[in-house]
This record gives C-alpha cells, structure tokens and sequence, in this order.
C-alpha cells in the first residue's frame, strides 16, 4: 500500500484548493487521484499544489499543479498564496521561491496574512500563448459568440500568465453572463489549440476591474489568480486603467480584493488572502484520504483501509 502523505484543503479567495506535501517521494499525485479526490464533495477543488524536493539551487521547492479533471495545469496564483501560508505556519519563515513549469515564483507573506506572489511577465506574442492564428496585436483578436451582427462577446484580450488566457470586455456585471454555457464552448474554441482560461472582465473605474472566471481544466471558479493578472494587464495594456489595479472577483464568496501590480519591470505582482480549512492524510495514487478531524468510523464507512485511519 502506498505511503500516505499529509495534504490541507485551504482556499485562495474562494478558489479551492489541495496542498498536498509529496517531499522525500519520487512518485506524483496522479490523475486519478485528482479526479476521484474532486468527486468527492469534501475534497472537491480547483487546483492540486503538490510541494516536491526543489529541483534548482536557490528554489524551496517545486510544485506541480493539478486541475480537478487530472491534467497539468502551469500558473495557480491562488493556490501559490496557499502553499506560502502552509510553509510559512510550518517554518516560520515569510519569503519563498518556487519553481514550476512556468517558471521562477517568488512570494512573500506580510504581517497582516496577505501573500504576495511575483507570477512574473506576461507573454503577448501569438505563438507564445498560443494561438491557432497570427495576430499582430493580440489586444484585441477576432472571435466572437453569439449573432454576427450583435454577438455576446467579443474581440477579447489574449496573454499567457505562464498559461493561456482570453478576457472579454463586458459593459455590465460579469455575473448577468450566462458563463456556465458560454465558458465549456470558448475554453475549447479552434483558437486555443492548448486550450485557454476564459473571463469576463468589467472596468468599474480607473483603478479597479470586477471579474468571473471560466477556468482551463476545473471549469467555473470561484477565483483564478492568474486570471486577475491577466485581466488587469490587458486592461493597462488597452489603456483602460493604470498599472495597479484591484480585482472584485464577482464569484468569489470573500468579499476582499486582489491587488495586481504590473511593474515598470514588466512583473505581474500579486497580492490576495488564502485561508486555511482542514487538514488530514491521502494516497497520492488513489485518491483515498482521511481528515484529521473525522472520528475513525466514519472514515471506515467511506470504505478506505482501516490501517490508514489514525
């Protein structure tokens, strides 16, 4: 029977999230163990931030991301603030790197429990983030949903934050939208042969967005941090808000704001909570676990293995 490992079910403004430590092992979270740990209710999530042995000099760790359908996702901004607070309660230390396939991620936890993650620069150029087609200016690229002549969305922004996005511009709150039909069609749309994460993204002023998120691999969210960075890049870069901006994540049920910060070094800094909820023991292969909370019988009636209930 495989070696249980610890894992904490925490979120990042609302964005579910599993941080399961997997150092000391040589094995992975598996897709199956993602997708049987999201069918279940208590563990249900966005994103899987599996902490392995850092790879590089200088790094405290390397991190593999998990969506809730079992593929590999690149940039969790929520769940990176996550794994900051986890190592931070277990160290005592406040600053991180960490190294994903994205890239380098450096973090910091402030004195009153905000986390800021550097996510690092933005890719603009077609083929980086990528496109099915050319575009000289992705700001603004030719794809649309709805009637020809008066779609519902359209002409969205496109970038990759270490993964691929698209931001709609929406005149209205981006909760009236029906995403839960829209989100399934765009995430897979032609354009996005590697897929991409979809927003509807609202200017509600020079300094501030409000947004909602169809999400790459999980679905609709409650928050996606990569997404807010997206969205307040493109929103800089198309001149309709300055370079520090707050997101009101519309879905998120926090009522506290990220704060992005596109540098004039051409970083994507992010700043936001992350909570934690529960914590117990899984299977990095099946998926099985046990909260650390839950009397022993229950645990058995799930039907796992009695030896691994503590």
């Amino acid at each position: 029977m495989t070696e249980l490992v610890e894992f904490a079910r925490m979120n990042g403004l609302g964005n579910k999230i599993l941080v399961v430590d997997m150092r000391g092992r040589t094995d992975k979270v598996t897709p199956q163990a993602a997708i049987a740990l999201n069918a279940d209710p208590a563990t249900q999530f966005d994103q899987i931030m599996a902490i392995h042995d850092p790879k590089a000099q200088g790094t405290d760790a390397w991190i593999d991301i998990l969506n809730s359908d079992g593929t590999m996702a690149q940039a969790c901004g929520n769940g990176t603030r996550c794994v900051v607070q986890a190592l931070s309660a277990e160290t005592g230390r406040k600053t991180f790197t960490f190294q994903t396939v994205a890239g380098i991620l450096n973090a910091v936890e402030h004195e009153d429990g905000t986390i800021s993650v550097d996510m690092g620069k933005p890719v603009f150029e077609w083929d980086r983030i990528p496109l099915a087609e050319e575009f000289f200016d992705t700001s603004r690229i030719e794809l649309q949903i709805g009637p020809i002549d008066a779609p519902i969305l359209h002409s969205p922004s496109a970038m990759s934050m270490g993964n691929p996005h698209a931001i709609f511009w929406v005149d209205r709150d981006p909760m009236s939208f029906d995403l839960e039909r829209f989100g399934p069609l765009l995430e897979n749309h032609p354009m996005f042969p590697e897929k991409a994460n979809i927003t509807l993204a609202q200017v509600t002023s020079k300094s501030s967005l409000r947004t909602r998120t169809w999400e790459r691999g999980a679905g609709l969210t409650l928050a996606c941090g990569s997404a807010a960075c997206a969205a307040a890049v493109s929103a800089a870069r198309t001149g309709r808000t300055g370079r520090t901006v707050t997101i009101d994540v519309a879905s998120s049920p926090i009522r506290q704001p990220l704060i992005i910060e596109w540098r004039a070094d051409d970083h994507v800094v992010m700043t936001g909570p992350a909570e934690w909820e529960w914590s117990g023991k899984v299977d990095p292969q099946n998926g099985n676990f046990s909260r650390d909370d839950e009397p022993e019988a229950n645990a058995i009636q799930r039907g796992e293995p009695e030896a691994r209930v503590n």
